[in-house]
């Protein structure tokens, strides 16, 4: 029997429209409350580096968990079932990624004045060619990002509505959204967003899988089901599986910790001591949503059994549809949930396309292209850079070309190509720079080729053993070929805390 939906029709559009106002209203706010955001590129791109606990913490949230997490999480163990309980492991471990390195870099970021995370390549090396390709990387990394975040809003509201509003008309709307949004407000109308859209988010996702085991039946009963139809989904992983798993959790715990956007975050903090409180209160965010988005993408085996791979990714719409269909408390719940996911797609798309615009802005035609000119014509250029981005972006997210648990994987192979220059560049004064770009270079091309070919040997993704020749010849050519006592000076001053 077909369920009526909770969001069809006016209901749907009226949620995705309020939503949408309520960030523009925020982006105006901002920017009429801080006029030196046209003018600044710290106060544009940092939120002048002021961010409070509770905002630094949302806004940290909404970059780790949003469309990639609660759209694309739940097909994908819903698709191979128990073994997607990495999910959760590789979340804990971008925390362990990011105490490797976040508090030196945040001291660091104090004492030079970093704004974007090509700063601390070009002020650690000075070397145009780590410099360009570093910025080049990180580029593909957000661009691949801001795509996965066009393609969750899409799937969710298309999802959420029950095919009300199509896939790509809730991808249009929310772009213009996000461009005049992000045109007005900079850093901090993303972090205040992120904290509205971060309480909602919770509190949505909690109340899901409570009505998903009220109204599906829980754990139980879809193990009993997967037991008769689907026991490949219940099983111990191949040799091959298990070792795809544990390079999926290293490739995630540096690849996620060197988020471009991420970065910035850690640059935006108002001390040290807020950017560690923020990400003490995140080392719990894996088990209450991870968690929870895992047991959903479960449960939805039962609930919606035999959907294929495309149409798997609409599983958390389909369900929450069928659970805002059963009594008020869990309709308006639903619509905190459907509000909090378009707000957090759209947040984390947002400062994504921030970080995106301040590279090319600043680190590609702020130092290569016209170094003469001033923070507000790099900031008008950041801008415009933006918009044809997305521009581009829009014609691949028409029509999706894999899904999003495929598009959040791509990104990583060859953003953690710049791992070893920043991480070893942090403590390793000796480290040579000559080393280190022929390790990217060699790292990026290798781990492209393999990318392309489809080539993963043991099962591990390309990435990593394009990562493992790049540290090879970093490390190895860093004995080979040491740094003169000068350099050893130069850098010890750079680094010294």
């Amino acid at each position: 029997m077909e369920q009526e939906l909770a969001f069809g029709g006016w209901a749907g559009i009226l949620i995705m429209a309020s939503y949408g106002l309520l960030m523009l209203g925020i982006g105006l706010f901002t920017f009429l409350r801080n006029r030196n955001l046209r003018n600044s590129n710290e106060e544009y791109y940092l939120g002048g580096k002021g961010l409070s606990i509770m905002v630094l913490f949302f806004t940290f949230y909404a970059t780790q968990y949003s469309g990639n997490t609660i759209i694309g999480y739940a097909p994908q163990g819903y698709r191979i079932g128990f073994e997607w309980i990495q999910s959760i492991t590789f979340m804990i471990l971008v925390m362990v990624g990011y105490l490797l390195f976040a508090p030196r870099l945040y001291a660091l970021s104090r004492k030079h004045n970093f704004i974007t995370p090509s700063d601390w390549l070009d002020k650690r090396f000075r070397s145009k060619g780590i410099t360009i390709l570093g910025s080049f990387l990180m580029l593909y990394g957000l661009g691949n990002y801001l795509l996965e975040q066009l393609v969750a809003v899409g799937q969710g509201v298309s999802g959420l509505t029950g095919g009300t509003i199509p896939y790509q008309i809730a991808v249009v709307f929310f772009i213009i959204i996000m461009l005049i949004y992000s045109w007005l407000g900079g850093m901090r109308a993303v972090a205040y967003t992120d904290t509205m859209q971060g309480i909602a988010l919770l509190f949505g996702v909690c109340i899901l899988v409570i009505g998903s085991i009220i109204y599906f039946g829980g754990l139980p009963t879809s193990a009993n089901y997967m037991a008769t139809l689907s026991p490949e989904k219940l099983g111990v992983p191949e040799a091959s599986g298990i070792s795809g798993w544990f390079s999926m959790l290293l490739l995630t715990c540096i690849g996620a910790a060197i988020y471009p956007h991420a970065i910035q975050r850690i640059f935006s903090a108002k001390n040290e001591s807020t950017l560690k409180n923020s990400l003490i209160g995140m080392a719990w965010m894996p088990f209450i949503t991870t968690g929870v988005i895992f047991l959903v993408g479960i449960i939805g085996i039962n609930a919606f059994p035999k959907l294929d791979v495309m149409e798997s990714e609409q599983l958390v719409g389909m369900m929450a549809n069928v659970i805002a269909s059963q009594n008020a408390f869990f309709y308006w719940a639903m619509i905190l949930l459907f509000g909090g996911i378009i707000a957090a797609i759209i947040s984390t798309a947002d400062s994504v396309l921030l970080t995106f615009s301040s590279v090319i802005s600043k680190d590609l035609y702020g130092k290569f292209i016209n170094s003469k000119a001033s923070e507000h014509k790099q900031i008008i250029v950041g801008k415009i850079s933006g918009i044809l981005a997305v521009a581009v972006l829009l014609l691949l997210a028409w029509y999706p070309p894999a899904t999003l648990y495929e598009i959040f994987v791509l990104k990583f192979e060859l953003l953690i190509q710049i791992a070893p220059a920043f991480i070893l560049g942090l403590y390793w004064k000796k480290l040579h720079t000559a080393s280190v770009f022929t390790g990217m270079i060699v790292g990026t091309i290798l781990a492209s080729l393999m990318t392309f070919i489809n080539m993963e040997p043991l099962g591990v993704f390309s990435g990593l053993w394009g990562l493992l020749v790049n540290l090879i010849i970093c490390v190895c050519g860093s004995y080979l070929f040491q740094v003169t006592t000068e350099e050893q000076t130069e850098a010890e001053r750079i680094i010294g805390l």
